[in-house]
């Protein structure tokens, strides 16, 4: 994500409406959606579930363009201390700094013990 250009992850980017398709289909919600593409683009596309929403908020526009920014915010430091977590835990390269943000979100709000709205 952060080697990507904003309108990669922008309002009518594939990405979003990819997300939009499959929203659209039965028994697939916004978290199941987030998921796949999550899974699918790990490098682009970050994981966008209730706890990390719970955690983060719903920044405006979208939480994809808000983490995209801080992302490469202040010369990509978050982007840089995410790959140093990355190799202080021993995670292999091929981790995305984006999947390493995903488990530190949920690791520390799980270990804040908050109760997330269903």
């Amino acid at each position: 994500m952060v080697d990507a250009e904003a309108d990669v992850v922008a309002e009518s980017s594939p990405a979003d409406q990819a997300w939009y398709l499959l929203c659209a289909q039965y028994g697939v919600d916004w978290v199941i959606a987030g998921k796949l593409l999550a899974r699918k683009r790990p490098r682009l596309l970050p994981v966008y579930d209730r706890v990390v929403r719970c955690a983060l908020g719903r920044p405006r526009p979208s939480f994809w363009l808000a983490l995209h920014t801080v992302l490469r915010a202040y010369d990509l430091a978050l982007h840089r201390h995410l790959l140093a977590l990355r190799q202080i835990a021993g995670v292999p390269e091929t981790v995305s700094a984006l999947r390493i943000c995903d488990v530190a979100v949920w690791m520390g709000h799980r270990a804040e013990r908050h109760a997330c709205p269903r």
